[in-house]
């Protein structure tokens, strides 16, 4: 007879936040129950209390948990030096952006939990997330901003931040609607390389920067595209 598999207590909280997520994001935060995230886990309802107080506190974990370790394989600048040229830092933090959002070695429901959490935001856990996260990457794309716009008002550096921030949404929440529009095109709308390159262009003219596309040209074809904002561990 066969012994049944033993699990470390750090297994059952690992599994615990991957059946947690995958559930939170299909399901959102209130009609998520315990019972069917401890049955997804194989882990009883005890567990959740054991190491995470409630299902409150769960949610805070998943969302934390995976909130840092998206921002660990894609920083926000984009693995570039702050010495880099302003449009260089633009490109780079776009794309780092898209690429937690859309890489398919990330848990494929990432992407929704956290699209989940900014248009149903869960007080205790928004909080901790906008200081720890969202609050500097807000502040490093207005800091890259007002350096492309000198002579522009807070207000305006701002706003424009927003706006190329709201193309970075657009291109993750309507990429099923673009994959249809798009195919005549040859356009991938799962392609966070060649929409980064977009969007810093388009964001770039849109600033009043007529080199910007030459510039980008010449930066892309000297990077080789193969950059996607991952942390170097060497």
């Amino acid at each position: 007879m066969t012994a049944p598999l033993q699990f470390s207590q750090d297994d059952t909280r690992l599994r615990l936040l991957r059946a947690a997520g995958e559930i939170f994001a299909d399901q959102g935060f209130r009609n998520a129950t315990v019972r069917d995230i401890c049955e997804k886990a194989g882990a009883n309802v005890a567990a959740v209390n054991y190491h995470f107080g409630d299902k409150s506190g769960l949610y805070a974990a998943v969302v934390t948990h995976y909130f840092a370790a998206a921002w660990d394989k894609h920083p926000p600048d984009g693995g570039i030096p702050s010495t880099a040229p302003a449009t260089d830092r633009l490109e780079a933090f776009i794309r780092s952006w898209l690429w937690r959002m859309m890489d398919s070695g990330a848990p494929a429901w990432y992407g929704r939990l956290m699209a989940r959490e900014m248009a149903e935001p869960t007080p205790a856990v928004t909080e901790a997330i906008v200081e720890s996260h969202i609050r500097p990457h807000s502040q490093l794309l207005q800091k890259i901003v007002a350096e492309l716009l000198p002579d522009s008002e807070p207000r305006e550096v701002a706003m424009t931040a927003m706006s190329i921030a709201g193309q970075c949404l657009f291109y993750f929440h309507c990429r099923d609607m673009i994959h249809r529009l798009g195919r005549s095109l040859g356009f991938s709308p799962n392609d966070p390389d060649q929409i980064a390159r977009h969007i810093t262009s388009f964001s770039m003219r849109a600033m009043g920067l007529n080199g910007a596309k030459k510039q980008l040209a010449r930066t892309s074809k000297r990077n080789g595209h193969k950059s996607n904002g991952r942390r170097s561990h060497r």
